[in-house]
């Protein structure tokens, strides 16, 4: 057998065998480059606010469009929680949102990003579904990247429905370390599809969760969910062991995010 014919069997090998991951994403439908300067662009983004413990005993209260805690400048999204004033409440951060601007079903999600460290912070890349009044767990929660400052350089990925959810404990999730995460960008992606959900870091797979083909309490991931991006401070996962007031302000940095279908 000649030695060319030979490296087009190996490239051959090389494109099947990794087909899922090194094909091209598809068509680019949403992103944001961040190359201005100014708040998040209104027309895709919004805000969650307010500072009602979200569901987890968590300390911060999310403002909207505030310059200290959300800016866009030299071509990355800055998230930045701070300690505002005494007590555990006041800390302030940003949650940012599509919701009402753009959802999907199926796709790729891309986001290269920076996360912050220190003991109490939560930053996340999460979606959630995009029904109102949302019902979770029921209508379906994908966490592309959740980090927790007390346990520094481990990524989480988890999926969240009615029947698997970490409030009865049956969550579907796993995790990867990533010593450099606050150091350095790495890309968070999602692909998802009817059949399954894949969480990968750099194109690096590292979480996959199939449809059982049950019903919807176990998949409710074939209707749209929309992106958030946010850091959390405190509650029930992210202060499990406290929270260090020195390690604020500190910042989760966007290079950008990115939506193929």
């Amino acid at each position: 057998m000649s030695s060319r014919w030979c490296a087009c069997l190996f490239s051959l090998f090389l494109l099947v065998g990794n087909s899922s991951f090194a094909q091209s994403p598809g068509r680019l439908v949403w992103s944001d480059e961040f190359n201005y300067t100014g708040l998040p662009d209104s027309s895709k983004w919004a805000y969650d606010t307010g500072k009602h413990g979200w569901g987890n005993n968590e300390w911060q209260h999310y403002l909207a469009g505030s310059k200290e805690n959300v800016w866009v400048e030299n071509g990355q999204l800055r998230i930045t929680a701070r300690k505002s004033g005494p007590g555990e409440r006041e800390y302030t951060s940003t949650r940012l949102i599509t919701r009402g601007k753009a959802s999907w079903t199926y796709g790729r999600i891309d986001v290269r990003a920076q996360i912050p460290k220190g003991i109490g912070t939560w930053p996340a890349i999460w979606m959630l579904g995009s029904k109102q009044p949302l019902q979770w767990p029921d209508d379906g929660e994908i966490d592309i990247m959740e980090h927790v400052g007390y346990d520094q350089g481990r990524i989480h990925a988890s999926i969240h429905s009615k029947k698997y959810n970490h409030v009865i404990g049956t969550q579907k999730t796993a995790t990867t370390l990533l010593p450099d995460c606050s150091d350095a960008f790495h890309v968070y992606s999602l692909i998802w599809t009817s059949d399954k959900i894949t969480v990968l870091i750099d194109d690096k797979p590292y979480f996959e969760f199939k449809n059982e083909k049950s019903d919807r309490t176990a998949w409710p991931f074939d209707e749209p969910e929309y992106l958030l991006l946010n850091i959390a401070v405190g509650g029930n996962w992210g202060g499990k062991n406290g929270v260090d007031p020195k390690a604020f302000p500190c910042s989760m940095l966007i290079d950008y995010v990115r939506v193929y279908q």
